[in-house]
């Protein structure tokens, strides 16, 4: 086989590989903090959602499975890997999502 069909069949089998990668499930990890955890019951979960899904799509997924958190929806906050993250951002496998809600003290 020449370089030209190497490269070929390479780029062919790439392009089959990332086809596939719409349908590839990925494990993010979720944490649950302060009223979330009171909701849920769990200081965190694992969550099995497809590859190039946002936090948004992972939050929904976390709130069909508890739909308490309904109550805290517009009021938290997401970290991704321990930074504060918009809902558009993309989560990757071994990501860690935390859920934050409005926190108070005294």
């Amino acid at each position: 086989m020449g370089e030209t069909e190497l490269e070929t069949t390479r780029t062919n089998i790439d392009i089959i590989h990332e086809e596939k990668n719409d349908n590839l499930l990925i494990e993010v990890k979720v944490l649950f903090f302060a009223r979330a955890r009171d909701l849920t019951g769990t200081s965190e979960m694992s969550l099995g959602i497809t590859c190039g899904s946002t936090a948004r799509d992972c939050l929904n997924k976390v709130i069909a499975k508890f739909p308490g958190l309904e109550e805290i929806r517009g009021c938290m906050v997401l970290a991704l890997n321990e930074e504060y993250t918009p809902l558009s951002a993309i989560v990757k496998h071994g990501d860690e999502l935390a859920i934050i809600p409005p926190i108070s003290g005294g």
